[in-house]
This record gives C-alpha cells, structure tokens and sequence, in this order.
C-alpha cells in the first residue's frame, strides 16, 4: 500500500469516526430537548386528574406547572456559563441524571407538596440540560449552513414532544396521571448511553455570579408566588404584597450587583449584541402564547365542558401536529425568504390566532372551533422558535454560546412561568372563568404583538456586530 492510499484511509476512518460523533452528539441533543419539553407541556392535560387525586385549588396546580418553569428560568444564565466552564457534554450529563431522578419521584408522589418539590427539581435539571444541549450542537456544526440544518433537527425534538404530549399526556393520564413522569426514565436513560459516545467537550473560562444567581431566584420566585395568590388571595393580601415588594427590592439588588461585577452573570458585551436582545424579547412573547394557551384551554375543555383528559388531548391534537410536520422545512422556508421574515410571520399568525379565539371563546362554542383556531398558536412554533435559535447562535461568540442560550431560554422560561401565574390568577373563580379567558387572551395578544414589531430588528440590517 502507497503513502498516498494509507493517509486516504486514516482521513477516511477520521471523516467516518467524526461523522458518527457528530451524529451522537445531534441525537442526543434532540432527546434531551425532547424530555424536557414534553414535561413542560404534557401536565397540562393532566392537571384536573392531578387535583382530583392529590388535592388542592387552581394556585396548588399552577405550582405544578411554574414549581418546574421557574427554576428552569432562574438557573438558565448560571447553567449556560457552567456549561462553558465544565464543558457541554458534562454539564449535559449531569443535568439528564438528575432529570431522569426526579421524573421518577413525581411519578412516586404521594401529596401535592412532593410533586411540587420533584417539579422543582425537574426544573432545575432542565436549567442544565437546554443551554449545554444547543452548546452542543454548536460545537458538533462549526458550519452556519450545517449548523442551521442541525438546529431544524433539534427542534424536532421539541416540536415531536409538543405534539405528542397533549394526546399521549391525554391516553396515559386515563390509566393513571404517574405514567407521564415515568415515562421520562426510560427516555433519559438512553439519552445516557448515546452521551457517553459522543466526543468530550472543551472547557471554557467562566465565572459563576452566585449573589447574581441568589437574586434572580428570588426575584422570580417573589414575582410568580404574589402573581399567583394575588388570583385566590387578593392583590392587598399581605403575603402577596410581602412577596410583591421582595421581588422588586431583590430585582433592584440584581442590576445593581450586576453592573458592578467584573465577571456578571451576562457579559456586558453579550447584553449590548442586538440578536441577544431581540431574542430575548421573541422567546418571552412566545412562550406567553404557546405554553400559556394549553394552560388555559385544558381547565377550560375539562373544568367548563366536563372533557377527559384523552378528548381533551385530542382537541390539542391539531395545533400539536402542525408544528411536527412544518418543522422539518423551517430552515428550506428561511432560505427563501429569511429568517427573519419568517419570525415575524410566526408571531403575527399567532397574534391573529389569539384574538379569533378571543372573539369567539363562550360556553356554547364548539369545541372543533377551539381547535381549528389553536392551529394558528400551533404555527408559531415551526416558524419562530428554529429561527431566532439559528439567528441567535449566528451572531454570538462560540465560546459565549452557553451563557447566550442560557438569556434566550431564560427569556422563554420566564415567559412561560409569568403566562401560568397571570392567566390562572384571571381562571381563580368560577363565576368569571370565560370573561377571565378572554382577559388572558388579550394580555397574551398585547405581548405577542409587541414582540412581533420587534422581530423587525433581526434583519440583517440591524445585525452586523461581529462574531
């Protein structure tokens, strides 16, 4: 054998070898955003069982959904520069395990407190896993036109965990609610495996800002807590004005802290790029749509129409599928007409779809009304989040990837566990149920739109700072 034809053979077996990784490190990515988007979504439908078996009013289950989204969001930021300094594939490691635990306790849980506390938990391992799983993938497709490609594959995951959840949530939860949690172990264990044969990832200088971090948990705990009891309670109560005013003193603490710290939590350069700002404002809005909806329509099909969980699951069903079957041509779409022109598309349509159901939502609707109409929210999906996820990763270091996926998610998270708390404090009483629908519709409107505007400045024209 020739000189020549032995150095084809070693860039050959290298090329094959660094393919398979890339292909390990993208699956495993794809199944740790998969958990943890299903956990997000699929309680939803399970809510009403959920209160039914372990007791407690609508506050006690919008603890069940925001026990897990506010950690998720408080520790995003700090979980993104502690996958910069421990390196991705280890922080990723770390968070699933503990994911895969605590999924198993809250299938185990036997009162509402401990499902909250194993809620907790979740979140915070989620914090973990989303900033280091897209760091992942940046280091797997240095390339933007790869790396644009592998994001569309990622979201896959979300997007089949979307739709799946409302439906699978629907038929587990008639067999028993546990199943939805216990479900996430198998999952996650292979998830494991697949981790451990992908490459190591390189370790980059971070600092950790505990007092930064100690002041956002409370912050955001303080927000959504007096959020929450204000629905039951009253705004004047005074353990909500109590927690009011300890969020906004702590918020105060937050930037004053981080504007004095030579290594704060997000870098200053990091705050000043355009595409961080923008798409910290895009992931909010979204969320407020796309996880704040599911929240009210599944009291609204089971409390007010009398559904179970599986018909329920079935009226999601729609909006769930179209963002499963639009996803794989996000990137195709953006290459025509820009990202950023589908951005923009995905938010006016969900706009449009919040005030059509808002028109149209009373007792006597037809439920197959609803669900056409959710369809709309559900086209956000596909059309916004792939899209600012690449833009973003686009137009920020690689060695800041981390902590600038941690602001985007922490922007998302936050607005997520904001729509919970506000919707169900308008859903706390009966008697005004659809006039609070309605007023949580219009809130969600008023964001979306607002977001909307300013998708405009991702166009190119506006994000020119170098990488």
């Amino acid at each position: 054998m020739t000189v020549t034809a032995t150095v084809e053979t070693v860039a050959n077996t290298f090329r094959s070898q660094r393919k398979r990784e890339t292909t390990m490190t993208l699956a495993v990515a794809v199944l740790g955003f998969f958990v943890v988007t299903f956990d997000a979504v699929v309680v939803n439908v399970a809510l009403p069982t959920i209160g039914n078996d372990l007791g407690g009013g609508i506050s006690g289950l919008q603890w069940v959904v925001d026990g897990y989204t506010l950690l998720f969001a408080a520790l995003l930021i700090s979980a993104g520069a502690l996958s910069d300094r421990i390196g991705a594939r280890r922080a990723f490691g770390w968070g699933l395990a503990a994911f895969v635990a605590a999924s198993a306790v809250c299938g185990l849980a036997v009162s509402l407190p401990m499902l909250i506390a194993a809620r907790v938990v979740q979140g915070a391992a989620a914090a973990i896993m989303m900033p280091s799983s897209m760091a992942l993938i940046g280091e797997a497709y240095p390339d933007p036109r790869r790396r644009v490609h592998a994001i569309a594959i990622w979201a896959m995951g979300g997007a089949v965990a979307s739709s799946c959840a409302p439906l699978l949530g629907g038929l587990l939860t008639e067999l028993s609610w546990r199943t939805i949690f216990f479900i996430n172990v198998p999952v996650g264990l292979g998830a494991l495996l697949l981790l451990a044969k992908s490459p190591t990832s390189p370790k980059r200088p971070a600092q950790l800002d505990w007092l930064g971090q100690l002041f956002a948990v409370v912050t955001m705990g303080g927000l959504v807590f007096g959020v929450i009891e204000a629905g039951t309670r009253g705004l004047a109560s005074a353990p909500v004005l109590t927690s009011l005013g300890l969020a906004i003193l702590t918020a105060i603490g937050f930037v004053i802290t981080e504007r004095r710290l030579t290594h704060p939590m997000v870098p200053k350069a990091l705050v000043r790029r355009s595409a961080v700002r923008v798409s910290a404002v895009i992931g909010f809005a979204f969320m407020v749509g796309f996880y704040g909806l599911p929240f009210i329509f599944s009291l609204y099909f089971q409390q007010l129409r009398g559904l179970s969980a599986l018909a329920t699951g079935m009226l999601f069903l729609p909006m769930s599928l179209i963002g499963f079957v639009l996803t794989p041509f996000s990137a195709r779409l953006a290459q025509r007409v820009g990202a950023a022109n589908v951005v923009t598309s995905g938010l006016s349509v969900m706009t449009v779809g919040m005030v059509a159901i808002a028109i149209v939502a009373t007792p006597d609707t037809a439920d197959w009304v609803l669900s056409v109409l959710l369809i709309l929210i559900g086209l956000g999906g596909p059309l916004v989040m792939p899209m600012t996820t690449a833009l973003l990763l686009e137009h920020v270091p690689t060695a800041q990837a981390g902590t600038a996926s941690g602001v985007f998610n922490t922007s998302r998270q936050v607005g997520g566990a904001l729509a919970i708390a506000v919707f169900g404090a308008q859903l706390a009483h009966p008697e005004t149920f659809i006039q609070g629908v309605r007023t949580s519709l219009l809130i969600g409107t008023a964001v979306v739109s607002i977001a909307a505007v300013v998708s405009l400045r991702l166009h190119p024209h506006y994000l020119k700072e170098p990488v």
